[in-house]
C-alpha cells in the first residue's frame, strides 16, 4: 500500500480558492458554510468531521441527512449554490438523480448527503469515527429571527375626580 501523506500546512490544501470578489476562505470556513447550507434545508443529523488527519481523502467530511429523496436533492442544491456564490465548484456529485446517498467532491471538503435509511445502515459517522467531530457550536449560524412587532396602540388615560 502507498504511504499516507498528513498536510502539514493549510497552504498545500488545493483550497482556498479566490472568489470572485478575490477574497479566499479556508478550507474550515467553507465546510461550515456547507453544513449551514444543508441546515437550511432542514437537514437531520448534520455533521462535520474534520479527517485531515486520518486521511488524504480531504481536510473535512460533511456528512448531513435527509427523510426524502427530494429533501435530499434539496440539501445537495442548497449546498451547491451556497458553495458556487463564492466561487467553488464541486469537481463531481454522484448519486442526485437516484438522491438515496450524494456525494458531493470540493476536492478537500466532501459532502455526503444520506437518506434516512441509507445512512443508518452505512453509519459513516462510525466508520470514520477516528475523526474529530467539529463542535455545531462552532459552525452553526443561529437563525437571525427578529422579534415580532407589536402593535402599539396611544392609551390616552384618564383620572377619574374621586369623592370628597
Amino acid at each position: 500500500m502507498g504511504t499516507n501523506k498528513v498536510r502539514t500546512s493549510e497552504s498545500e490544501s488545493r483550497l482556498p480558492k479566490p472568489t470572485k470578489s478575490g477574497s479566499k476562505k479556508d478550507t474550515r470556513e467553507v465546510a461550515f458554510i456547507a453544513a449551514n447550507a444543508a441546515e437550511a434545508k432542514k437537514s437531520h443529523g448534520t455533521l462535520v468531521l474534520d479527517v485531515g488527519q486520518v486521511t488524504v481523502l480531504a481536510d473535512y467530511f460533511v456528512i448531513a441527512g435527509g427523510e426524502t429523496l427530494t429533501q435530499v436533492r434539496a440539501i445537495v442544491d442548497s449546498i451547491e449554490q451556497a458553495l458556487s456564490e463564492l466561487g467553488f465548484r464541486p469537481r463531481s456529485i454522484e448519486g442526485k438523480k437516484e438522491g438515496r446517498w450524494v456525494l458531493m467532491d470540493f476536492e478537500d471538503i466532501i459532502v455526503h448527503v444520506l437518506h434516512e435509511r441509507e445512512r443508518n445502515f452505512y453509519k459513516l459517522e462510525q466508520f470514520w469515527n477516528h475523526a474529530l467531530i467539529v463542535d455545531p457550536a462552532e459552525w452553526l449560524e443561529e437563525e437571525e429571527v427578529e422579534p415580532p412587532q407589536l402593535e402599539t396602540r396611544s392609551v390616552k388615560r384618564t383620572t377619574r375626580k374621586q369623592p370628597e
